[in-house]
């Protein structure tokens, strides 16, 4: 069913109004239990989430990259928990919803749908190109999203990134300029809600000048309000004021200049009130001084930024107490016994209200904004499964979305130095390239990509600092004509990293992540030693050419190493494609730095 009208707040149960608060992960589930730590994906829905959806009015679900198997497989997915649902007393649509910002963060597998470089590129691209490229590739992301079912995207990140050492924000925000970074997140958020799918702003309020991720502890910013209303704010209040955006996702952070008030850990400790649980930043400052009246969601809840100092029904009453709409993942849900708890923290919610812990009047208005949402959307149950399955297998990684795709990361590619007429290379036949990559896939991805757009043909070796015997490398170095070294910082994580073959192939020769860029360093060092032409590449976030810029005749900025084609002919993604047209000429680099490197000022 489509929502016709919005039911009226009062003529739902506090149990319906609790339901649609919360927002469900099923990453993993195990129907029979597991005595283990449960990891197998739900890709199909079990009878008893179906009943946990339709007996609890659940108001939303989020997809991860396990849930994805293909786009036959989640468009029934998805149409199945809309039919559960669609049987709830309520019969309200869920939100589904997912991180696909592009870039470093995209759930929909690579080689299925169009992942784009993400936004530090579209920083790059907006002296040449202005706002086309953010437009354009959230127009996109919102077709794919929609053909599958989704419609809400955590997204887009507008933190403005001003900590050359943030470990989770970086490559993922626009730009250190807070008004540019304004600009490029309203035209994505018009993009994506012009195209039916509702966006989430975050992080609430800012992430960008932190150097903990909140996934793994509470970072805490020390700017003073002057500061926070000139850097961290500017961005949040401009879309808000411009594009009224459908959510904003709060961040597990203290912002003591906000609110300094605190509470007492579950292990004793007192603590300043992280922002997801603070009524000074999300009623007084977010609702109030903002103006912001659409539906606020928290965070992932089992992040450690939270699920270190509460339990997790005292974490979401203090969400809620603060003026929060959605929870976001509450509880971990992996089996039968957790949807006891599911039953248990509703019950306990509702009972919260009743004795007037959390006010009645607030959550009755926060369940009304969320099926006002929903019914501005036009959000529906209703699904020729079918038809929709056809469409999808269309629409998603389509050849104009993939060019689209390849044009952003052609743009951005950024030539930050090049002294001695080093770029573009002018190597004769047969001459070598030596590479020096983060893992063997990338060498074998700008190889192939080499191959595929120079001229002439090389002789190719590779390095990668995954794990490599010295003495090899170091012939290799002596005998190039060209060394061309890449580092992707800040360091990959597990699931990035292209494949184990490094490890396969030289187990002894292992480099710890820690020691990678002081190895290449090293690597960097010889080949200056040996008056090597020498190009450095930084794949991800451009600080890092201030470290090894000393080295390099030429400097190019990628912003993105996506690699969404590896099969036993072919390793390939954009941002290697277009790093290759630059490399041999085939393309000049038009892309501007978005923020500053130390000795390299921001265009």
């Amino acid at each position: 069913m489509s929502m016709k009208s919005t039911i009226a707040a009062t003529n739902l149960t506090l149990e319906q109004q609790i339901g649609q608060k919360l927002m469900l992960d099923f990453r993993y589930y195990c129907e029979k239990g597991s005595k283990n730590r449960c990891r197998q994906p739900m890709t199909e829905l079990p009878q008893d989430l179906a009943q946990t959806i339709t007996q609890h009015n659940i108001g939303g679900v989020i997809l991860f990259a396990e849930n994805i198997e293909n786009v036959a497989q989640i468009v029934k997915l998805n149409n199945q928990m809309q039919q559960a649902a669609a049987k709830s007393t309520l019969r309200a649509p869920l939100f589904i919803s997912i991180d696909q910002e592009g870039g470093r963060v995209a759930r929909i597998p690579r080689h299925i749908g169009t992942s784009f470089t993400g936004n530090m590129s579209i920083g790059a691209t907006y002296p040449s190109h202005g706002t086309k490229f953010a437009s354009q590739s959230a127009h996109v992301i919102a077709d794919e999203l929609k053909a599958i079912g989704v419609n809400v995207n955590y997204a887009p990140t507008i933190d403005v990134n001003i900590n050359p050492d943030n470990p989770v924000i970086n490559v993922r925000s626009y730009s250190e300029d807070p008004t540019l970074v304004g600009i490029l997140g309203g035209a994505q958020v018009a993009a994506f809600e012009d195209n039916g799918v509702i966006t989430s702003l975050k992080h609430f309020p800012g992430h960008g000048d932190t150097n903990v991720d909140s996934h793994t502890g509470l970072p805490r910013v020390k700017h003073d309000k002057n500061t926070i209303w000139q850097q961290d704010l500017p961005p949040f209040k401009d879309i808000i004021k411009s594009q009224n955006p459908g959510m904003i996702m709060t961040a597990h952070i203290q912002y003591p200049a906000l609110d300094d008030s605190t509470f007492v850990s579950k292990d004793g400790k007192t603590m300043i009130k992280p922002a997801t649980m603070s009524r000074k930043i999300i009623t007084d400052l977010l609702r109030g001084e903002l103006n912001y009246q659409g539906v606020v969601i928290t965070d992932a809840l089992d992040m450690a930024g939270i699920s270190h100092f509460f339990e997790p029904v005292e974490a979401v009453v203090n969400t809620f107490s603060a003026g929060v709409d959605i929870a976001l993942m509450p509880i971990e849900i992996r089996q039968p016994d957790d949807l006891i708890e599911l039953k248990e923290l509703i019950e306990r919610l509702v009972k919260e209200v009743e004795k007037g812990n959390l006010d009645a009047q607030e959550v009755a208005l926060s369940a009304q904004r969320i099926l006002h949402l929903k019914e501005k959307f036009k959000l529906t149950t209703v699904l020729d499964e079918s038809s929709a399955i056809k469409a999808a297998q269309r629409t998603l990684g389509k050849p104009t979305h993939r060019a689209v795709e390849a044009q952003l990361a052609l743009a951005a590619i950024t030539e930050v130095k090049n002294e001695n007429q080093t770029l573009p290379l002018k190597l004769a036949n047969n001459l070598k390239i030596h590479l020096i990559m983060p893992d063997t896939r990338k060498c074998i991805a700008l190889e192939q990509a080499i191959k595929e757009h120079a001229d002439n043909s090389y002789d190719f070796s590779c390095t990668s600092l995954q794990g490599f015997d010295p003495n090899t490398t170091l012939k290799a170095i002596n005998q190039a004509d060209v060394i061309i070294a890449a580092n992707a910082s800040p360091a990959q994580s597990a699931v990035e990293i292209g494949g184990i073959d490094d490890l396969a192939d030289d187990p002894e020769f292992k480099v710890a992540k820690s020691e990678q860029g002081a190895v290449l360093e090293k690597l960097l060092k010889q080949s200056q030693l040996a008056n090597k032409k020498t190009v450095f590449i930084s794949l991800r976030a451009p600080y890092d050419i201030a470290k090894f810029s000393q080295y390099a005749d030429a400097i190019l900025a990628t912003y993105a190493y996506n690699i969404d084609v590896d099969n036993n002919v072919k390793v390939a993604g954009p941002a290697f494609t277009a790093l290759a047209k630059v490399l041999v000429g085939k393309h000049i680099a038009t892309g501007k730095l978005p923020v500053t490197v130390n000795g390299f000022n921001r265009n």
